[in-house]
This record gives structure tokens, sequence and C-alpha cells, in this order.
């Protein structure tokens, strides 16, 4: 019986499973998360793109700016393959490596047949010892060793039992446990060089490692915004609760990621040293005045006087100034989203706190949304929403504007014949208007309705104070090319006059009476009267009239019979509805709003996405995808009542629910639901509802199941005539099944 043997296997097939484990580990993964995948590109794509200067600058920008991307996915590309190349080699060498010692043939290696005679064997023996002999030549030990126990296996008769029962001429060895580690690691001479490697890699290289990671990630926000951004903005913004464009400005430009102590990325030139000056004596009303810090410093000047110069299209030195503003506005859209998370949480601050602190106006946060668009399209607010079109300059704006017509929006622009609307761009060529049209087509038309309740009451449209009402915002996207229609200007059917035609319908129901196909609310109002009819008639009946009928028009209906209780009906006019109907119906509408509140959950799990639609935008350094902000406001009091939903993945339809407090007064109250793009200017929608806010009830202190007659305590206990409980114990089973007294 063999024993036991430990030892390091630098060469067996140990250390060849373990790297071939530890490889599989890294690639399989790695390979699926790191192998670069090639851009696809739409084939549609090319037509749809804008031929314009600004577009085609951009283009070629982003494809200079991502030629290192080219080297660094072929570098990683080199990497895998070179893993997995080395995953292919090992397992070869391993499969080998059991071939050779799972599979020993005595008659193979000495080259004979099977049943060979001895003397065949030696003879076979002596002329293979003449070549792999280890002082020959030709010599090779490891074949001599194997050629040596073929012969003994065929030759002793020891070794020919061993073989043939344990496959080994050796008999039974020893059971080997090979550690995967080299044998040079264990050794004396190299113990120094081991442990100097192992402190390096463990007690050296990987602290600093996570240390610079977890150093880099508690400066930032989740938004990727450093905090000390974040700090100023919340140590600036209740100084001005009124806070106007300008300041919006200036507080972004103070932002720290411009700053280079915090961000290795800004590059400070001495050119800055005049070209900046320079920069400034262009732009009016900078404020390089200010003395608040960091308002002051150098970088926040620069950065504020690129932003002035990006909204004011003015051309800038493209090695140096332009390149700093391409990074600025780059990232401009997270400072702003940033910044107003920052007002929304104030102002929910000044709320909660009871006054005590700064009332914070709501026109802070619109102006903070304003400052989006602009950065994208650079433009300022009172510009013409058509600068954003290809090709249209404030030289051109003139033909827009004649005797017959002015046209001011887009949507005035896309509502327009073809015939005119091609005579207004008589200034461009027929590819210039076809890219002008194309841009205008892509651009959003968006519908929108709003629906207010309050869920979970059996009322869901009476708004009672301090009630939780519940908006629920469906917006709809299409393109604008739908208001283009044909040549010879077919009107479009647009949501307004969808809405108008929508009001002059509920007009029109409203002079009517009301049928089967009602609305939910009007059913439910409908069975609200319907009861409390039911139980009037009830009252003044002094008998059980449970037969008798009414002939008059309207008159109800009401059985009591128990056995009659599945067919009771009340006549409403016309109709007939009946209790079982009425509770399906109240039934579905229960399960249909579960079910809506499920999918909702479940798409809340799902995540975000961040792709809707690409955004024209030539003077913006990267593609920019379509956002919008969606939230209510109280106009009289300057206030906003819910959180500010951004919305990022708009594609055709999307549904926003925003929650908000019913006031403490009774009254009738006006809120402005607000719907703001964060990439175009001129697509802001405001819609108002009307809450007709009643007083609160009362909180019931008595209640019918809470009152229990003399009648029921005497029948309760004449029935209970002990005191012990009421279920059956252990003690009571064994007694009446062994029937044994207790006395």
């Amino acid at each position: 019986m063999g024993g036991q043997k430990f030892q390091y296997d630098e060469s067996g097939g140990t250390f060849f499973y373990f790297l071939i484990s530890f490889l599989a580990l890294l690639l399989i993964p790695g390979t699926y998360c790191w192998w670069p995948s090639a851009d696809k590109e739409d084939s549609r794509r090319g037509e749809a793109e804008c031929r314009c200067d600004g577009c085609k600058k951009k283009k070629q920008l982003r494809r200079s700016s991502d030629s290192w991307k080219g080297i660094k996915r072929l570098f990683i590309k080199l990497i895998l393959l070179a893993g997995w190349v080395a995953l292919g080699y090992l397992t070869y060498r391993v499969f080998q490596f059991d071939y050779e010692y799972a599979n020993f043939d005595p008659y193979d290696i000495l080259g004979v047949k099977m049943g060979a005679k001895e003397s065949e064997i030696k003879k076979a023996y002596r002329k293979l010892t003449l070549i792999y002999h280890p002082d020959k030549e030709t010599g090779d030990e490891k074949a001599f060793m194997k050629l040596t126990k073929a012969y003994q296996a065929l030759t002793d008769d020891e070794s020919r039992r061993n073989w043939e029962k344990y496959g080994n001429p050796d008999g039974p060895g020893a059971m080997s446990f090979g550690i995967a580690l080299p044998s040079w690691i264990v050794e004396k001479e190299n113990s120094i060089w081991v442990l100097g490697l192992y402190a390096l890699v463990f007690m050296v290289a990987l602290p600093t490692i996570v240390g610079m990671w977890w150093y880099k990630s508690i400066r930032y926000s989740s938004n990727q915004v450093l905090l000390e951004t974040i700090r100023t903005y919340y140590a600036f913004i209740p100084l001005t609760p009124f806070m106007q464009l300008k300041r919006v400005i200036m507080l972004i430009g103070a932002s720290y990621e411009f700053e280079r102590r915090f961000n290795s990325e800004i590059v400070e030139r001495e050119s800055d040293n005049y070209e900046v000056p320079k920069l400034m004596k262009q732009i009016e009303n900078l404020g390089e005045k200010n003395r608040e810090r960091p308002l002051c410093y150098k970088y926040s000047i620069k950065a504020r006087a690129l932003i002035h110069a990006h909204l004011s299209r003015i051309p800038l030195n493209p090695e140096t100034l332009d390149r700093d503003r391409m990074y600025v506005i780059k990232k401009c859209p997270a400072l702003i989203n940033e910044m107003i998370n920052c007002v929304v949480q104030l102002i929910k601050f000044s709320y909660y706190s009871g006054g005590e602190s700064k009332f914070i106006y709501i026109e802070t946060v619109e102006n903070c949304m304003k400052l989006s668009p602009m950065i994208v399209q650079a433009l300022w607010e009172h510009k013409s929403p058509l600068l954003q079109l290809p090709y249209v300059t404030e030289d051109t704006l003139r033909c827009f504007n004649n005797n017959k017509r002015q046209i001011r929006t887009l949507i005035q622009l896309a509502r327009l014949k073809n015939e005119d609307r091609r005579n207004m761009f008589r200034f461009l060529t027929d590819e210039e208007y076809e890219d002008v049209m194309k841009v205008l087509g892509r651009m959003p038309y968006l519908d929108f309705s709003v629906k207010s309740e309050v869920i979970d009451d059996d009322t869901s449209t009476v708004y009672t104070a301090g009630a939780t009402v519940t908006v629920t915002c469906t917006l709809w996207r299409r393109n604008m090319s739908i208001l283009f229609g044909d040549e010879k200007g077919e009107k479009v059917e647009t949501y307004e006059d969808k809405n108008n035609a929508k009001l002059a319908a509920e007009k029109v129901a409203a002079q009517q009476k009301p049928g089967k196909k009602a609305g939910k609310g009007k059913q439910r109002n409908e069975r609200k009267l319907i009861k409390e009819q039911i139980h009037a008639n009830a009252k003044k009946s002094n008998s059980a009239a449970s037969t008798k009928s009414k002939e008059s028009t309207g008159s109800m209906i009401l059985n009591e019979t128990p056995e009659h209780t599945s067919s009771e009906k009340s006549n409403v006019g016309n109709g007939n509805i009946s209790k079982t109907d009425t509770n399906s119906e109240d039934d579905d509408d229960d399960w249909e709003k579960f079910q809506t509140g499920a999918n909702k959950r479940d798409k809340a799990l799902e995540g975000r996405s961040k792709v809707s639609h690409s955004v024209h935008c030539p003077y913006f350094p990267e593609d920019k995808q379509e956002y919008w902000w969606v939230y209510i406001t109280d106009r009289k009091s300057r206030s906003l009542l819910t959180a500010v939903y951004h919305v990022t993945e708009l594609v055709e339809k999307e549904e926003i629910q925003l929650k908000f407090t019913a006031p403490k007064w009774k009254g009738v109250y006006t809120f402005t639901v607000c719907v703001r793009s964060d990439s175009y200017l001129g697509f802001d929608q405001m819609h108002d509802i009307k809450l007709d806010v009643q007083e609160a009830p009362e909180v019931p202190t008595e209640h019918p199941q809470w009152q229990i007659s003399d009648d029921e305590e005497e029948s309760k206990d004449d029935g209970n005539s002990s005191d012990g409980s009421e279920f059956t114990t252990d003690e009571d089973v064994d007694e009446e099944d062994l029937n044994i007294d207790p006395n």
C-alpha cells in the first residue's frame, strides 16, 4: 500500500491546472465585458445627418478626439488574444501530460507486437538503447527511463504482474499531492526575494490602488460632480433666493471642475494672460468686478467668459480658448442638473423647517433650467428659436417676417404649406433647404395631458384639506414632421386641435343624459347618487315593500328580502344598474389600478434609460440626448410643490406621477404643471389644474362595530358558562379519547 507524498510541482499537471483555472477565471468574464465592439452605423444615419458647417466641424472634432480609442481597442484586443493563446497552450500541455502518464503501453514503447517472444523484446530493447541512452549523442533521459520500465514490464515476472494489475511496473505508487507553486519559491536562497515581492504587492501596491480609488470616489457625488462644488452651491443659493440668469452663469463658472487644483484635466496656458482679457472686452455684463469668493478667482472668470462667448457664438482660437470652451460646455449639463437638485433640496428644507430658513422662489429653479437649452444650442434666452436651425443667422431672420405673416416659433414654421415655407428659405439652395427640413422634422412635438386624483380613496375626485394629491402626467413625443402636411397644405390634426375637440365633446355630453359609456368618474358619481337615494327610499318605506315599484321616471326598486339580494336593481332614467354590476365594475377598477401600480414598480426596478432622441446641436461638443423636466408649481405664491422629475427616456410615451399635499384651507386653488426641455428653446409647456379643496372630515370617535348591545352581551354570557378558552386543548382531547372523568 502506497503512502502519501506532498511536493511542489512546477512542471507537472497541478501547476498547469492552476494556471488554466486562473486564466479562465479572468478571460471569460473579461472578454465578455471588455472586448471592444465595433460602432454600429445606421445605414439611414447618413441620410438623416445635417450637412451644415457646424455639424461637419463637430463630426470632424469627434473623430479626431476618438482617434486614441482605436489604439486603445487594439491594445485591449491584443491582451485578450494573448491570454486566450496562453490558455490554449496550457490546455494542450496538460492534455499531453495526462496522455503520457495515463496511456503506458510497453509494447508500443518498445515497438513490438502483442505476444512477442522474449528474444524479440530484448532485441528491440538493445536497438532502442543505442539510440536513447543518455551517454549517446541522441540520448534522451526521459525516453530511456520509459524504455527501461517497458522492458522490465515485459521481462520481469513481478513487474509484469504489477503492470497488469495496477497499470504501473512499479506497483501502486504513493498518493501524490501536488502544490501548484514552483519549487524555487521555498528554496532558501530565494526567500528574501519572495518576501520582498509579497510585501511589494500586498503591502504597497494593493493598498495604494485601493486608497487612490477611495480618495477619488469620496470626492464626487453620484452624478460625478465634485462635493466641493455642491457645497458652493448650497452656500450661494440661499444668499439670492431670486437668482437671475446671469447669477446662475456666475455660479456655474465658479464650479471647482474648472480649477486646476481639483481637476487635473484643466490646462493652464501662458496665452491665457492676454487672450482672456481680450475676450472679456468683447463681453458685456460679465461681472468681473465681483469680489465674492470663488466668483472672483481667475479660473471662475475664465470659465464664465467662455460660457458667455459660447452663448454669443463668438469665434475663439481653435488651439487654445476654443478647446477650453468645449471642455467647459461639456461639463455644464451635469452641473446644471446638480444645481437644480440643490435648489429643490433647499426648497424642501425651507418647507419642512416651518419658515425658519429663507424662502427660495420658483424662478431660481426655472432660471437654472433655462440655462441648459441655452448651453446646448449656444443661444441667449431672448434670441429667436429659429436660430436653432442650420443656415439661419441674425441677418436671415428678416425673411421670416413680412406684411402677410410673421413666423416667430418653430411650430408656426412647421405648419406652413411647403410652398410658403420654401419661399421663406429662398436664400438657401435645395440641398441646404433639405438639411433644414431634416432638422426641423426631427425636432420634438410634445402632447401633454394631466390627470389629478386622490389614490386609495373611495372618492378619488374629491380633494380634502391635507390629502395627498397624485397628478399623472402623460407625455407623447412625436417628430415635428407630422405638422408638415403635403404640398396642398393639408392640415394635420395636432394636440391643440384634439384638445379643443375634446372640450367641445365634453360640453355636449354635459347637456345630454349620461349613458353606459360614461367615464369612470361619472359612473362613480352615478353609483353614489343611486346608493343615497336607495337609502332614502328605504327609510321612507314603513313596510316590506320589496316587490313594489314606482312608475315615474327615475324611480328605484329596493329588494330587501335576503333571497332576492342578487337581483336588486335601481332604475335611473332609461338605464338600469344592478348592484352586482356595480361591484364587478369596482373590482375591475381596483384590479386595473393594482396592475398599473405593479407595472410601474417593475419598470422602476429595471432602471432608467439615458437614450431618447439625438439633439441637433452643432455648437455642443458631444452628442446630446433629448431630456425633459416635469414639476408642479403654485404661481401665486411662487413656490415649488413637487420634486423636479427628470425624464430621460421619452422615446414615444412616458407617464410620470407627481404627488403633493393639498392646501390646509378650504377653497379653489389653481396649480400649474410645467414641462421644460433641457435641449431646445421654445418647447416649454404649461397646464393649469384647478382643485376644489373641501374641509377634511372629522375623525370618527364612534362606530357601529365598536358598540355591543345588552342583548348581545347576555347571549354571549349564556353561551360561555365557563371561563376556559374557546379553543380545544390537548387535555380536552385526551380526556375525551380516554373517557376519563376529571372528578
